[in-house]
């Protein structure tokens, strides 16, 4: 599941449970790969974070490049990774914190 956040709902969003969000652009060729990849992946929550609307959530976490991850858990960052990843790849990466 895909969740649109922004700057407003972003602190209640990931304040609670565990919460991967990806920070990415519209323009982004691999960040629209991405999202496919994410289709394959129904059962995973995502937050999706628009970099170039919310500049001020892309200076605090030093995001550098699109699509980036980060993976919170109530409240809390556990990792932080950057790059096309597919299916396989997130959930080994994923799999460490579940």
């Amino acid at each position: 599941m895909i969740v649109e956040i922004d700057e407003k709902n972003f602190r209640e969003t990931v304040s609670k449970g565990l919460k991967l969000i990806v920070f990415s652009a519209k323009w982004c060729s691999y960040c629209q790969k991405q999202n496919e990849v994410f289709k394959e992946l129904p059962d995973i929550w995502v937050g999706k974070i628009d970099g170039d609307k919310n500049q001020g959530l892309v200076s605090q976490f030093g995001i550098m490049g699109f699509p980036t991850f980060i993976l919170f858990k109530d409240g809390e960052v556990l990792t932080k990774f950057s790059g096309f990843k597919n299916k396989f790849e997130l959930m080994n990466i994923l799999g460490k914190f579940v």
